[in-house]
């Protein structure tokens, strides 16, 4: 007999059997009462055809669902160790917040790291060690602004990478902005445009243009110049930055689930709200490197001479150098350049993308950095790095590996209250960092949450001056390759400087002295000749 003729079968009698009793004991309906919903959830599992495992098993085949509802939770808080966690694991998480809460964030009884694993890394520290790295409140800074910037910007060293209201909760917004205002450092608006809640607190703002063009949009969606002027002139807003592509989705466009997309953020963005709105893949504005060129410029003139730069998870390398012939071409360059890697992201990205698409951080800061100094433009452009950017030791090695300053999301992210909970694309947060629902978002206190923020950063910064004054530098400039080793097998240590040498600067200005690995670019169509 079939599970759910037996169901049927049992239920029958069971229900017979209590109405028959009832008769005589009339407390049994309290019992009757509870058995029946459940026979007839039984029932509704057998007679429905969506689910084979309820059709099947009634009643009983609910528990795999359940089980399946809360098996993130299970895996973070009983299976996972310390070490596995993905995309952050357990060690990072505590070790953002206890940073955030200003708790004690040593470690005891030696490394849970597997340091004879292939691909674990270090900072190789010097016996001539600084005593006294820079004290809080005194952190280096890094002046970004070019020949042609007029307002130069005396930025932070770590700063909040791009996440936008609607991805985000206003209060989320709110904390953020405040813990950048208390600490001096900037935040990233993401690609949905400038909000009342990113200029309450007055923290120094980073405005981000995404193919969509909030903000500065016309109707039909392409770049409005007056509402972008407007909007660039804000005191607030310190330097621009065009987003070409993203670490999480890198040649898809944004994505703003319908759920998120409320009358007011639809208001800031100039769309209808209640529907889900993809970004284009790419810009309208510009269709070539050297029409980009000159938007850069355009967006320069019309913000008074801000720093503007661009965004990108590193994709095909040919289009990044055709972007530094076209700087040298025209004579314009960016101010700077975001470089975001393909384990970037924080928000909804399609899982193909998310897991296959874009260059990884370090190799996509390697060839930015090295064609940059190729073709002599280095010196001009300040290389700004994104993708779990989490510790000290991650700024470190990226500035040692060709960056000039770092942006941080998910940690900025876990400083006020983000559990990992995995639930960014459905409007259910349940601690209200990463949803529009209202009853959820009240549970972020920003007075609570903006001072953590702003410990997180200062703690990192700390502890990266920290390791820098520990490898026997006194500024953070003076990290190279030379600095970090990387083990490539059991028996095989190699610093990154043999991994990946250093490209000679300029290079790539004359055919003798172009590197092998570089000359297969040299084949295709070049936009200069």
């Amino acid at each position: 007999m079939e599970v759910r003729e037996k169901f049927i079968l049992i239920s029958t009698i069971v229900v017979l059997f209590l109405a028959g009793i009832s008769v005589f004991w009339p407390s049994i309906l309290w019992v009757f009462l509870l058995v029946a919903p459940l026979i007839l959830l039984g029932v509704f599992d057998i007679l429905q055809k969506k689910h084979t495992i309820r059709r099947n098993f009634p009643l009983i085949g609910r528990f795999r669902y359940i089980l399946e509802s809360i098996r993130p939770e299970i895996m973070q808080y009983f299976v996972e160790t310390d070490t596995e966690g993905r995309p952050l694991n357990r060690i990072l998480r505590s070790l953002v917040y206890q940073r955030a809460k200003g708790e004690n964030d040593t470690e005891p009884f030696g490394t849970q790291m597997d340091i004879y694993h292939s691909g674990y890394e270090w900072l190789e520290h010097s016996m001539y060690a600084k005593n006294n790295p820079k004290e809080i409140g005194k952190f280096p800074r890094l002046l970004i602004g070019g020949k042609d910037c007029k307002q130069p910007y005396s930025s932070s060293l770590l700063n909040i990478s791009a996440m936008s209201f609607g991805s985000l909760s206003k209060n989320a917004v709110l904390a953020l902005n405040k813990g950048a205002k208390m600490g001096d450092f900037a935040h990233n608006t993401g690609e949905g445009g400038i909000s009342d809640y990113h200029l309450e607190h007055g923290g120094d703002l980073i405005w981000q243009i995404g193919t969509a063009y909030f903000g500065c949009r016309n109707d039909d969606g392409t770049f409005n110049e007056k509402t972008f002027r407007e909007n660039a002139l804000r005191p607030q807003v310190k330097m621009i930055e065009i987003k070409l592509s993203q670490g999480a989705k890198p040649g898809h466009g944004g994505i703003l689930p319908a759920v998120k997309n409320t009358e007011e953020i639809a208001k800031i963005r100039h769309i209808k709200p209640g529907i889900a709105v993809h970004s284009p893949p790419s810009h309208s504005a510009f269709s070539d490197p050297i029409q980009f060129m000159y938007f850069i410029k355009k967006l320069r003139d019309l913000s008074d001479g801000k720093p503007i730069g661009f965004k990108l998870c590193l994709g095909r390398k040919q289009e990044f150098m055709d972007f530094c012939e076209a700087m040298i071409a025209t004579g314009i360059q960016p101010d700077f350049i975001t470089v975001d890697g393909g384990e970037g992201g924080t928000g909804a990205a399609p899982v193909e993308f998310s897991n296959s698409m874009g260059m990884p951080l370090r190799e996509g800061l390697i060839f930015v950095h090295d064609t940059l100094v190729g073709f002599n433009l280095k010196k001009d452009i300040k290389v700004i790095v994104a993708g779990k950017i989490i510790t000290g030791f991650h700024m470190a090695r990226a500035i040692a590996l060709g960056a000039d300053g770092c942006n941080s999301a998910r940690a900025m992210m876990l400083s006020i209250g983000c559990i990992q909970a995995l639930k960014c694309n459905t409007n259910t947060c349940p601690v209200g960092v990463a949803t529009q629902n209202a009853s959820l978002v009240k549970g972020l206190v920003v007075e609570d949450k903006a001072p953590r923020a702003y410990r997180y950063h200062e703690a990192t910064i700390h502890s990266f001056l920290e390791l820098v004054a520990a490898a026997g530098l006194n500024d953070p400039s003076e990290l190279t390759r030379n600095h970090i080793s990387k083990r490539i097998g059991l028996y095989n240590v190699q610093t990154y400087d043999e991994i990946y040498p250093y490209m000679e600067p300029g290079s790539l200005l004359n055919i003798d002295t172009i590197p092998e690995s570089y000359k297969k670019f040299f084949h295709l169509t070049r936009i200069m000749k």
